[in-house]
């Protein structure tokens, strides 16, 4: 096994009525996460709420999926996860915290789920990333330089911090996601963790929460109604939309036009699909 172990297993354990644990085995973080949203709907209907931790895990990619489906499946459901440094604590220079990105869902009586999906860094580290591979600058108030100044080059950005959301705040948010996901996964911090962008170091061991809950139950039957309320109230003023409207656009657009892939980011992901088989044969399907 290398960094990440591209053929593991994950195992879920029932660890309390309404908790399971599940080890992603160094492995993606996605089949893991499959475990979590399968088993958490039918804890959350039983008592109420229910919450997974996933440890020794990797990059989850869309947090706002995770959460869409457990919304999907009638459970409002958050998630928190942490990733490798990328942000100082407030006041400091040396990247301590992950961008730890935060997803919320929650059912709604008509129409998709309402999800909510953001990073607590200004912007996403890949973007960050993507501007580097382009060749082009970042916005100002993104990312500081390793001496701790602002600057608009990517590639002093990714050698310094991000900036959080809202100053204090947002890293004091940060902050927490360490604590919900790390702490409770029993995984590693940020600046314990190996990046997830290079094959350096030992395998991450990031962790995740995933928490469902059952609203209409919980809340006595008003759940819904409550909901449609706050559906009417966000209709009832001009140029007011809920959140993820455009990504629910963006994603209709897809899958009817595609995806536009820029060509030497298809040329990335081919180099990296022939080095896969030609050092894994026996994965090759067909």
């Amino acid at each position: 096994m290398g960094k990440v172990d591209g053929f593991a297993t994950p195992e879920v354990e029932q660890v309390a009525p309404a908790a399971v644990r599940i080890d992603a085995a160094h492995g993606f973080a996605f089949p893991a996460l499959d475990l979590a949203v399968a088993a958490l709907p039918a804890l959350a209907r039983s008592e109420g709420i229910a919450i997974a931790a996933v440890h020794r895990s990797h990059h989850f990619g869309q947090a706002g999926r995770i959460v869409e489906q457990l919304a999907e499946a009638g459970m409002m459901s958050l998630m928190f996860g942490n990733s490798p440094k990328a942000m100082a604590f407030w006041g400091g220079k040396e990247p301590r915290l992950g961008t730890n990105p935060i997803a919320f869902a929650c059912p709604l009586q008509k129409g998709p789920p309402l999800v909510i999906d953001l990073a607590l860094s200004t912007a996403a580290r890949g973007k960050v990333v993507t501007a580097s591979k382009q060749g082009k600058s970042i916005p100002e108030g993104w990312a500081l330089d390793s001496s701790g100044q602002p600057t608009t080059d990517p590639e002093a950005g990714l050698k310094g911090s991000m900036l959080p959301i809202a100053g204090s705040k947002g890293a004091a948010l940060a902050l927490i996601v360490e604590l919900l996901a790390a702490g409770i996964a029993g995984s590693h911090f940020g600046w314990e963790a190996s990046s997830v962008l290079d094959d350096k170091g030992a395998a991450p061991n990031l962790g995740q929460i995933i928490i469902a809950i059952d609203a209409q139950h919980v809340s006595g039957g008003a759940f819904a109604q409550r909901a449609a309320a706050l559906l009417q109230a966000f209709g009832e003023e001009p140029g007011v939309r809920l959140p993820g409207t455009s990504r629910l656009a963006r994603r209709a657009a897809a899958f009817r036009d595609g995806i536009e892939v820029a060509p030497n980011l298809l040329a990335e992901i081919d180099q990296l699909a022939a080095r896969t088989l030609s050092s894994n044969p026996d994965s090759k399907h067909g």
